[in-house]
């Protein structure tokens, strides 16, 4: 038994020594430049395209079996400008030969040197990445049916068939890519990319270092992620990453991705350090695509969220989003994509609008040719599906806003959406010393969109309101309004035809601004234009103007617009004709009693004088009604020849009029008039 044991124990002995002297004698005997032909015939017949290796190859086979190869070249066909389409300088792999015995891969290094690759558009749409491996194309058909053949038969793989996986240097220097298109010109280039794996291994997360140029532009990307786990895409993966490109920007993102295969749950935290979107453009030659009233703005916006969720729903929480001087905290949520179903969250602290919007075009002051006006293609109809899936409950409330020169507080909206009914109740704001409480609602079941519409105001300086928004002073005084409508319609001449509503507004203690009816009771030829003009700018003060209305299918009906002040009453009734641009109103004024303290002494009784407005928006009629001012009561002859005059005095009274009502209209009602 001992004689046998000790020529076990010899024979064992004399068989390492053997292996241990071939595994180091045969690197030294075989002359592997002997299978550079066939390596590369290989690798041409399996690519379709010419391959090369560099004269320098070495082998090793123990401790760690390695292979280093120089100048690997792989051919572009014929017609391209750039004979290889991939190119290395070295490449040397490295791995520990006994933990192989156990399912361990112990790799000492991995190293790509100078890789390049070349990818090219010809004008004609071919490239040269296209067709690789066609002369293999019936074993991949074959190969093909065999894999589907196994996803077909039930998985037994518990993970990978390693046990573990270490890896000392893992490194990618000096890389580039080129993308050529012929037909439009374009060329993109990413240069020095460098790609180190640190502690890379199934049980450890992974360092991660990534730089590169982009078109000579400075990217890199650092963190880590994993570990990865045995078994790969499920479990958590940790990732805790920073990107920074162009020396402008910097974006970090960390969190966990959970069963990454199987599509299951997310959560990241992003955090956008404030950058210049200006300075950002800039660094990448581009021209910047936003001009903006103020060339401060848009130089520091800076954007952190949180995102949780799977592919059937997502939740934003801890939202903050910062541009210039202006801060919005916020949330959302999002599931039933299909639909889909969204909710949200903003609070703005605060923004003027007018400084991001671009300058007003300059008016010109020659006058344009007219030219015929041209058929306006046919509108194609709106889609309204998407609105019908949606389900919408939406929360916005701004501190302070400005836009056109308004500036508006306390902004409360509120919108919701299902079934094809979008709600905005309450939408609520706060301007010049009063405020606004509306609701709107919007039906697109049907073809044709129905918008119902409450507006309820009071307490509005009108004054200043105007004189920001429209920079004219038209009317002073303050607003309340109460106004309900209906339209049915997406264009605006169906909206004019469908019109419908009732509503009220009121002025109290204001005054029109640019007209003078105490200056057309005092004098009617200064008021019809014929004497002394005044040098202060005109205006009617009042104590109400009140404007009730009503409206059916486009036809606005007044019936008591009415004006009351010390000196005289002021009644407007007719219609306007929304749908057919037309107008036919009567503008009567009354004397009350004296014009002490508009500027005269005595006691008058005064001609009323009423004035017919008709006609199109564009060429309104206006005329005074000489024959209902004679049928409201006979006037003293001196009075009638003080308003009529001579038949000459009476064309020029009459053109003077329309002309100054003309400019009144223009101003309270800009685009109405030529």
């Amino acid at each position: 038994m001992k004689n046998i044991l000790k020529w076990l124990l010899i024979s064992g002995g004399v068989f390492l020594v053997l292996v241990i002297a071939a595994i180091i004698i045969i690197p030294q005997v075989i002359n592997i430049q002997k299978y550079k032909p066939m390596i590369e015939q290989k690798v041409a017949q399996a690519t379709g395209r010419s391959f090369t290796l560099g004269d320098e190859m070495d082998i090793s086979v123990f401790p760690w079996v390695g292979v280093k190869l120089t100048d690997l070249h792989l051919g572009s066909p014929a017609g391209y400008s750039q004979n290889d389409m991939v190119s290395v300088k070295d490449f040397e792999v490295r791995l520990k030969v006994m933990p192989l015995l156990s399912k361990k891969i112990e790799v000492k290094t991995f190293v790509l040197d100078t890789p390049v690759i070349y990818l090219e558009k010809l004008k004609n749409g071919k490239a040269n990445w296209q067709g690789m491996g066609q002369q293999q194309g019936k074993q991949e058909i074959q190969d093909q049916k065999q894999i589907k053949e196994k996803k077909q038969e039930p998985s037994t793989s518990r993970g990978l068939p390693i046990e573990d996986l270490m890896v000392g240097n893992f490194s990618i220097t000096n890389g580039r890519l080129i993308y050529l298109d012929q037909a439009t010109n374009l060329k993109k280039e990413i240069s020095d990319l460098n790609l180190n794996l640190a502690n890379l291994s199934l049980e450890n997360p992974v360092g991660i270092s990534l730089s590169a140029k982009v078109d000579g532009k400075p990217v890199s990307l650092d963190g880590t992620a994993g570990p990865i786990g045995k078994e790969p895409g499920k479990g958590t993966i940790a990732l805790d990453f920073v990107l920074k490109a162009l020396e402008e920007l910097e974006v970090s993102l960390t969190g966990n991705l959970i069963d990454v295969l199987a599509g299951r749950d997310f959560d990241l935290e992003v955090d956008v350090s404030s950058f210049s979107p200006r300075k950002l453009f800039a660094a990448l030659d581009q021209k910047f695509p936003v001009l903006t009233k103020d060339p401060a703005v848009l130089n520091a916006v800076s954007f952190k969220v949180r995102l949780k969720g799977n592919p059937q729903n997502v939740s934003l929480s801890d939202g903050v989003f910062v541009m210039d001087d202006s801060k919005a905290v916020f949330s959302a949520s999002a599931k039933a994509f299909s639909k889909p179903d969204l909710k949200f969250d903003i609070q703005l602290d605060g923004i003027d609008l007018d400084r991001y919007l671009p300058e007003p075009l300059a008016k010109e002051t020659t006058p344009e040719k007219i030219e015929p006006a041209k058929a306006a293609p046919a509108k194609k109809k709106t889609d309204y599906s998407p609105l019908r899936k949606l389900v919408l409950d939406g929360q916005v409330k701004v501190d302070k806003l400005k836009a056109h020169g308004a500036t508006i507080e306390n902004i409360d909206v509120h919108i919701m959406a299902k079934n094809g009914v979008v709600k905005i109740d309450p939408l609520g704001l706060d301007l010049y010393q009063g405020n606004i409480a509306s609701t709107v609602e919007l039906n697109v079941q049907k073809n044709d969109p129905q918008t119902k519409m409450t507006i309820n105001a009071k307490g509005i300086q009108a004054g200043p309101l105007m004189k920001d928004v429209l920079q004219k002073e038209l009317i002073e005084g303050t607003l309340k309004a109460d106004l309900g409508i209906f339209m049915t319609g997406e264009t605006p001449d169906m909206i004019k035809q469908t019109l419908t509503g009732q509503g009220e507004l009121l002025f109290v203690d204001g005054a029109i601004i640019g007209f003078d009816l105490a200056g057309m009771v005092r004098n009617v030829k200064t008021s019809f234009g014929m004497g002394e003009q005044l040098q202060e700018k005109p205006r009617t003060d009042f104590a109400e103007l009140k404007i009730p209305f009503t409206a059916q299918n486009g036809l606005v009906n007044t019936i008591g617009t009415s004006l009351t002040s010390p000196l005289i009453r002021l009644l407007v009734t007719g219609n306007v004709n929304l749908a057919k641009e037309m107008l036919d109103l009567r503008v009567e004024p009354k004397f009350v009693a004296t014009l002490k303290g508009q500027g005269d002494t005595k006691e008058r009784s005064g001609v009323m004088v009423p004035v017919l407005i008709t006609g199109a928006f564009e060429s309104p009629k206006i005329r005074p009604d000489l024959k209902g001012m004679l049928s409201g009561g006979i006037p003293d002859v001196k009075g009638l020849k003080d308003v009529l005059g001579t038949k000459e005095d009476q064309k020029q009274k009459i053109e003077s009029v329309k002309e100054d009502l003309k400019k009144q209209f223009k101003g309270l009602f800009p685009g109405m008039t030529n």
